[in-house]
């Protein structure tokens, strides 16, 4: 069978594999030149496993005015006259309960779990190198109260295999020395020695490579969708930059921009993009590389996170929903390079001149923050979409669980919290 996979992001790029692996014909489609040249380039390389609950959570009504109104929130919502916001924020309120948000936890680590399963695999199948990392992660804490409610949550998680310790300042200097230097007071933290990094892009386009040797594949690369052919309902073919494509089945994995693909299908997806941010620090010495982390590390007061590669520190922040924005704005740089001085002094230039490689992305998020990987209301069409900021976390599993799906098999996990519901 033919396969046309729209999207040549970390979900796009790991579909294409699994399906290519299953003995179909895959052709890879994308607007860019590279693949992982959008929302993956500059994600924040954190593989976590252990920390997929959603950003729907009951706290979310105590912040509220916080989320609208203060310029240093690390969430921020911005109005706009836009029907499509205002549905998916309702949607998104109504799942900010403690029922919900449990189940959701208990299906994303599953799917989690399963990723982390299907990585190992792959990188036993393929040599790949990305810079992957299995150092484990520290989440720092700077309240007790924060930390107190954390242990909660573990003792919940552990119920279903997860490893993880509630630890003292003491300790996480123990684990991640270059914390020793933090311009910050800490209550303590949450330790994960079973999580994992790495850099998302260098992973896609070296993926795409070994693909691009399989005489069953081919990426159609700066190749834009603008056009879609239906016919009885159904989904034939797309055209493509100056190419028409038909296949047999689609797989649509275009991120954010899946809403827009689907409105042109004839159907609606509850997706809206979540902004974020990123600066990569490069490790230019020795005393640089000493001074960085080897630990990946999140500042949850600040809701940045810190992950090594090489020689290179990925600095990652921010949830706007703001649109799609594509602006870069010098504070929101700024902000992440404040929290590098702050917890890594001297490991690498912050100056304004510096070469930090400025980056935004749109992760594309339901409203529960359970992405949607099941077959679409449009015949010959499938969807692996809404996966938010946990994309290169749960992009192997998910990538496995569409192409059971698509061949009719017994999943290895259970597929219905990600079938499409209108």
């Amino acid at each position: 069978m033919h396969i046309c996979v729209l999207g040549a992001g970390v979900i796009g790029v790991t579909s294409a594999y699994r399906l290519l692996e299953a003995g179909h014909q895959v052709t890879l489609v994308d607007a860019a030149v590279l693949p992982g040249s959008q929302t993956s380039l500059g994600n924040g390389a954190q593989l976590s496993y252990s920390y997929v609950a959603p950003l729907a959570d009951p706290s979310v009504w105590r912040h509220w005015p916080e989320y609208l109104f203060s310029a240093d929130s690390p969430l921020t919502l911005r109005p706009k006259m836009d029907p499509a916001q205002w549905r998916w924020l309702l949607k998104f309120l109504a799942a900010c309960n403690t029922k919900r948000v449990r189940q959701t936890t208990v299906d994303l680590l599953r799917l989690a779990f399963f990723s982390r399963e299907q990585l190992q695999q792959l990188r036993q199948a393929i040599p790949l190198d990305f810079q992957h990392r299995s150092a484990g992660k520290l989440v720092m804490y700077g309240d007790a109260k924060g930390l107190q409610g954390a242990r909660k949550q573990i003792e919940f998680q552990a119920r279903y295999g997860c490893r993880q310790e509630i630890v003292d300042t003491a300790r996480c200097v123990q684990i991640e020395s270059a914390l020793a230097n933090a311009k910050r007071d800490w209550a303590g933290g949450v330790y994960t020695a079973s999580e994992e990094a790495g850099d998302c892009a260098l992973f896609c386009r070296q993926l795409v490579d070994a693909m691009s040797q399989h005489p069953g594949f081919r990426f159609a690369h700066s190749q834009p969708v603008h056009k879609l052919e239906m016919r009885s309902g159904a989904l034939v073919a797309v055209h493509a930059g100056q190419e028409q494509i038909a296949a047999d089945t689609f797989v649509l994995a275009l991120g954010a921009a899946s809403a827009d693909f689907a409105r042109l299908a004839g159907f609606s997806l509850p997706l809206y993009p979540l902004k974020g941010y990123s600066i990569t620090v490069p490790l230019s010495d020795a005393a640089a590389q000493a001074a960085a982390p080897q630990v990946s590390i999140t500042d949850l007061s600040q809701k940045i996170v810190y992950a090594r590669l090489g020689d290179r520190l990925r600095v990652a922040g921010r949830v706007e929903l703001v649109g799609m924005d594509r602006s870069i704005p010098s504070s929101a740089i700024d902000e992440l390079k404040r929290g590098v001085a702050e917890l890594f002094p001297g490991c690498g230039d912050l100056s304004d001149g510096a070469d930090l490689s400025p980056w935004a992305g749109f992760r594309p998020a339901t409203p529960s923050g359970v992405p949607l990987i099941a077959a679409a209301p449009v015949k010959n069409l499938y969807l692996n979409v809404g996966h938010g900021s946990l994309g290169w976390t749960l992009a192997h599993g998910s990538a496995t669980l569409l192409a059971q799906l698509m061949a009719g098999e017994t999943t290895a996990i259970d597929a219905s919290p990600f079938s499409f519901r209108v």
